[in-house]
């Protein structure tokens, strides 16, 4: 049987076009690949390349510290919350630029569009129909919200990139890595942090001698961390939002908030109108 291309790439992160490309480029098949969002997944567009510049400007207020020490007066100065999200995103769109240049030397047809499984060989791409002998799933994940009533009143963690303005007080609802890291970039940036966790400890599931001195490291830099707890409600008020948590069995605490966010509870897989039902896979 003819197909349209030999294989069809859903998914235009680190995965998706590393593939691509080789099955192109060096194996000279007939490639595809269709991505609806910025090229580059989540690495690029919502995790290590924007969190790490984010991580980088937090640094600098105890680099100013730190100074004092070898003879530099103290300085004084601000942070520009729009302009250190303008000179991520112009990184970001290099990156992307980059990617999109090796897709076309690497002769692989791009779909700007969402992709969804027709049949085994049949895929819908925006408003045309395209088939491929093999079809590469490449879609990632998503962020997980807990059931809480107001969760809509939450960010997750690819919003705290979309903030127009640095929130001056941020609660965090749980402790993996990717809380315990925004946790850290904002206090470091100046904002007054506090994590809410279910358990006693911060980053469940890694060593404990290591979760044990980062939490230690976190509280003495001022991030507060509410153990035990479990986030009962959110509500928005004209000034604030306010998230009412239950800490051991009857003791209830207000907090309030500019930004509640990160709803740092996990992720899971991007199959929302893949389509998967349509081709046998379970």
């Amino acid at each position: 049987m003819s197909y349209d291309f030999d294989l069809f790439v859903i998914g235009g992160g680190s995965g998706g076009i590393a593939c691509g490309r080789r099955v192109a480029g060096e194996y000279g098949a007939k490639v595809a690949l269709a991505e609806f969002d910025r090229l580059g997944g989540t690495c690029v567009n919502r995790g290590c390349i924007p969190k790490k510049l984010m991580v980088y400007a937090s640094r600098f207020p105890n680099y100013f510290m730190d100074s004092q020490g070898f003879g530099w007066s103290r300085p004084s100065s601000n942070l520009d919350w729009k302009q250190l999200n303008h000179v991520i995103n112009n990184e970001i769109d290099r990156l992307n630029k980059i990617y999109l240049g090796l897709l076309d030397r690497a002769q692989v047809k791009l779909y700007p569009t969402h992709a969804r499984l027709l049949d085994p060989h049949t895929i819908e791409v925006g408003e045309e129909t395209v088939t491929a002998d093999k079809i590469l799933i490449a879609v990632g994940g998503r962020p997980i919200q807990p059931d809480i009533p107001g969760i809509e009143y939450t960010i997750v963690s690819d919003g705290m990139f979309q903030l127009e303005e640095q929130p001056q007080r941020l609660v965090i609802i749980g402790g993996g890595y990717i809380g315990v890291e925004f946790a850290c970039i904002l206090n470091g940036m100046g904002s007054e942090v506090t994590v809410v966790i279910r358990k006693d400890k911060i980053l469940t599931g890694f060593d404990d001698d290591l979760r044990t001195e980062i939490q230690n490291a976190m509280q003495q830099k001022g991030i507060r961390i509410l153990t035990n707890a479990n986030p009962r409600s959110i509500s928005k008020t004209p000034d604030c939002l306010k998230m009412t948590v239950l800490q051991g069995e009857n003791e209830t605490e207000v907090l309030f908030a500019d930004a509640i966010g990160l709803a740092a509870t996990g992720r899971i897989p991007n199959l929302s109108n893949l389509g998967l039902e349509n081709t046998g896979v379970t």
